[in-house]
């Protein structure tokens, strides 16, 4: 047996109460460490893009566009609305409600960190934060504005939004289009960054995690969750089918909805871990209100495997140091800007 299995299995078998945890760890801990930091990585402090480069003006007018009520038609809701920042980036509703009352089909994801996942939306139908951002905003049953051209005339007509404008796309005669108001927001979500003790730990700090925590992580690897769950985002780098090992009941396609093959029925893209312990109810449609019978479901329908109730436990211990610091300061919701005189008011076009 190699020196990685040997730990592995000491460490398996500490997480379900066979052995002395204390004694694996201290042996073991490095290992784990190493091998931790090969599967996930190093968290970034943004999601850079050259499509859309980060300055301090561009940020600060996104950041207002997000708490920003007057683009949507009843002027109650916003993009925190759904995806609150003070709440880890969501509503922690199965499904959210829209501008006249009405839930969407799927839950709404954690805007934290997603701007580095490889597509957006649970069936990855948009490329990017930018190219989300533009959805909710004229869906009928979210936001509910008639047009990007309506989106626009508003923010035409509240004076303050001008300067600021002017100040994120320099140089451009009328700033003040849907393209420019996607850029800003999804400049804002690419510093929606939470690193926590996880990453202190895989940045060297061997102590970042408690014994409990390295042995849930030791149950985490060996169990294969790594398997879609992987690099620095733990998860939202891949479309899988949900199902994949054992069938799983749902009336909803998922991927095929976007693509209309049938190879891509029940593909949704791997949410990402991060924040895990605080953005619940969980999976596509919300329904899973309890994180261990998540766990439970994903290791009998993904992987085929039947976990004890020590093991769930374990990865749950591990699951709770996922939870990340968020940046008071950078999410503090600016002041309104003033409406102007031509501003339209809630429900009017």
């Amino acid at each position: 047996m190699s020196m990685r299995s040997s730990a592995f299995a000491l460490l398996a078998a500490c997480a379900v109460g066979v052995g002395s945890p204390t004694l694996a760890l201290a042996q073991d801990r490095a290992e784990i460490q190493k091998r931790a930091q090969q599967i996930f990585g190093v968290l970034p402090d943004a999601a850079k893009s050259d499509a859309n480069p980060l300055t301090p003006q561009k940020i600060d007018l996104g950041r207002r566009l997000y708490y920003e009520q007057r683009i949507s038609i009843s002027q109650k809701l916003s993009c925190n609305s759904c995806h609150g920042l003070t709440t880890f980036g969501v509503d922690n509703e199965p499904t959210s409600v829209g501008h006249d009352g009405q839930r969407g089909a799927r839950n709404s994801p954690t805007v934290y960190n997603a701007a580095l996942h490889f597509a957006q939306f649970w069936d990855g139908r948009a490329a990017d934060v930018e190219e989300q951002a533009k959805g909710p905003v004229l869906n009928p049953v979210e936001m509910g504005m008639p047009s990007a051209d309506h989106v626009v005339k508003v923010l035409k007509t509240i004076p303050g939004y001008g300067p600021l404008f002017a100040a994120a796309f320099p140089g451009e005669a009328d700033p003040i289009h849907y393209d420019n108001f996607a850029k800003a927001v999804g400049a804002f979500e690419r510093k929606l960054i939470t690193p926590g003790r996880f990453d202190d730990f895989l940045g060297g700090q061997a102590d970042a995690l408690t014994d409990a925590e390295v042995a849930g992580l030791a149950k985490y690897m060996e169990v294969g969750c790594p398997t879609c769950h992987m690099g620095a985002t733990l998860g939202g780098q891949m479309f899988q089918k949900l199902g994949l090992v054992h069938p799983y009941e749902t009336k909803d396609l998922g991927r095929y909805e976007v693509t209309k093959k049938d190879a891509d029925k029940y593909f949704f893209k791997v949410p990402s871990l991060r924040n895990v312990e605080k953005t619940g109810p969980w999976f596509h449609d919300g329904s899973v209100k309890n994180l261990g019978e998540a766990v439970n479901l994903m290791a009998w329908h993904q992987l085929g495997k039947k976990l004890e109730p020590a093991e769930v436990r374990s990865i749950l211990t591990f699951l709770s140091s996922l939870t990340g610091r968020i940046d008071e300061q950078y999410i503090a919701e600016p002041a309104v800007i003033p409406s102007g005189r031509d501003t339209p008011k809630a429900g009017t076009l």
